[in-house]
This record gives structure tokens, sequence and C-alpha cells, in this order.
């Protein structure tokens, strides 16, 4: 799976298992296989750490953490979630309709500090308005103060946050994130998860390479709320298909 990060992988298995209800996941060998995870010490230690700060919590009373429990993703822990893949969101939130506005401009000798900066600002739903301005509909505000607080970067940064005024909003959205492009990217996508069920295989493996294609895809999709891109916007649909594919194959 494209998410190496044992900490973020562990909150995606507990969304994409449970999605928006957030219930019970048990990480049994069939979720360990399909997510590329091995519930060795690493594992337990991150989920040890996940379970004291609030991110999950834990089914079962027993406080260490073991192949036999369950654990449930916690509203905090969806939060953290939500700034790596911006698309579950509002799968489970309202847009408050505020737009946040970032503008940066870091010299070019200090690109070292400029590309960290970017790096960690890759899932925020960000999308280039006009040189060195981003626009996303997500509240990444206070994200962005504590991590640019009291560092270098921060004398480079200015944030805002406003309601659209006057303009086509269609015409803003094509042009700062590109969804027709995101959109054929989607239906690309079903044409590979046709040929990935279509062929003989284990279920296990086949959600596996399922999941492989649709994570990949998810780390590109800003997550515009259905105010701005619709009820029927296709990564709607591609997120209901992943439902139904994933309880056939896990059955």
């Amino acid at each position: 799976m494209g998410v190496k990060e044992r900490r973020t992988k562990i909150l995606l298995i507990l969304f994409l298992i449970s999605d928006t209800k957030f219930s019970p996941v048990h990480i049994g060998e069939k979720i360990q296989l399909v997510f590329d995870l091995s519930f060795n010490q690493k594992t337990r230690g991150t989920i040890s750490a996940l379970l004291k700060e609030g991110l999950i919590e834990k089914s079962e009373k027993e406080e260490e953490a073991d192949e036999k429990s369950s654990y449930r993703l916690t509203d905090k822990g969806f939060r953290e979630l939500c700034l790596y893949f911006p698309f579950f969101r509002f799968l489970k939130e309202k847009w408050d309709g505020k737009w946040r506005i970032i503008s940066y401009e870091i010299p070019e000798k200090k690109r070292e500090i400029r590309d960290r900066f970017r790096r960690e600002m890759q899932g925020w739903g960000l999308g280039p308005w006009h040189r060195s301005f981003w626009l996303t509909p997500h509240p990444i505000i206070e994200t962005l103060r504590e991590l640019v607080s009291q560092k270098e970067e921060e004398a480079y940064i200015q944030a805002f946050e406003a309601q659209h005024s006057f303009g086509d909003r269609t015409i803003l959205i094509d042009k700062v994130w590109d969804t027709q492009t995101l959109s054929n990217k989607y239906r690309e996508l079903f044409k590979v998860w046709h040929d990935i069920l279509s062929k003989e295989g284990e279920r296990e493996q086949k959600l596996r390479n399922v999941v492989d294609q649709y994570v990949s895809l998810l780390k590109e999709d800003p997550g515009l709320p259905s105010d701005l891109v619709g009820p029927t916007w296709i990564g709607y649909e591609a997120f209901n298909i992943f439902k139904e594919v994933r309880g056939i194959l896990l059955s």
C-alpha cells in the first residue's frame, strides 16, 4: 500500500474498514494482509501511542495492544487522518462555507524550509489559485498555526479565512483543482478495479490490489465538499463502490 508511515496506516485501516460509522475493527490476519501490516512490536507500540493520544479507542477492557483486540477511530483520530486524506472529511462533516487562503513566499536560499513546508501541507486539500496563493475549503488554520509557530517559516506566511462573494464558483474550482482530470482518473480506477475483480485469485489479494489503487488516487483528491462538486461527484461514487467491494471480499 502507498502509505508507509505506520501511524497513518493504522488510522486509515480503521476508517476504510468501518467508514463513517467508526465501528470497532479487528486487525486480524486478513486485514494485515490487505494493508501490508505486521502485528509486530513496532505496530503494538504505535497502537499504544495512538491509544494514549486519544486517536483510537480499544473495545476490550485490556490495556495492552494485541492481535485479538478491536479498535475504533475517534473524532480526534479522524481529524488527523483528514490532514493526510482530505477526501474523508466531508463524508462525515458539513462544510462551514469558508475558504482558507494561504500565501507564502519563502526565498530560494531557504529551499529546504520551503520544501519541508510544502510536504507537511500535502494532504490539506490545497489548490494553486495564483502565484504564492493557495486555496482550500478545509479548516486547517489552527493546524497551520501549530505547524509554523516559533519556526523560521512563520515570518514568510500569511493566512486568511473568507466567504465567496462574487464570481463563477465552478470556473474557480476547475481552475484551482482541475476536477475534470481527477474525474477521468476515477474512471480509469473503475476499469482497473474491474480487471482486478474479474481475474482469478484469493479474495484478500484482490482487496489488497483494490486498496492499493484506491489509496494512490485518494492522495490526489482534495476532498471538496458536495456544496462545491455536487452530491453525484464521482469520488463519492468510488467510495460507495469500494464499500461494496470491501463487503464482498471480506465476507
